[in-house]
């Protein structure tokens, strides 16, 4: 599994030009699944999302979580987050998993983060226009490999 999160004042999703979700503050997540990830890495993943802590405190660090800030997240299914390009201009999507694997761990982590904090979403294999208002820089990157030691 794999997670780019950006920092946002806000974000607004567009699915096949439509109005379909928004937050307020908080996080975007672009949300990667492996062809070998599983269900069993779900909770786990949702955890490291929900305790980065990149918020800042009284003292101006990066220190909260989003809960500690009371922030939403915005979770986007993104399958290119495995396109491979070494060696090619056109990316190689072989490593994403299949439409029905991503979905079945999309939608867990979807309710596993709504366990804890308030979660939109956009809409499975659809375009999706997404608008934001970014709050950094602050972009990270998440990753979870489904065997040890494993490389993508």
């Amino acid at each position: 599994m794999r997670a780019i999160v950006e920092k946002v004042k806000c974000c607004t999703l567009y699915s096949e030009g439509k109005l379909f979700s928004q937050i307020g503050a908080g996080y975007l997540v672009l949300f990667g699944v492996h062809e070998t990830d599983t269900m069993a890495m779900v909770p786990h993943f949702a955890q490291r999302i929900l305790k980065l802590r990149v918020f800042r405190d009284q003292n101006d660090k990066m220190n909260l979580d989003i809960k500690s800030v009371g922030g939403e997240i915005m979770l986007v299914s993104n399958f290119t987050l495995y396109g491979r390009t070494k060696g090619a201009n056109r990316p190689d999507f072989t490593h994403s998993a299949k439409p029905e694997l991503a979905k079945k761990i999309y939608d867990a982590l979807i309710c596993e983060l709504q366990k804890y904090i308030p979660t939109k979403t956009g809409v499975f294999r659809t375009h999706m226009d997404i608008e934001m208002t970014a709050d950094g820089p602050g972009t990270f990157l998440i990753e979870e490999y489904s065997t040890k030691d494993a490389i993508y």
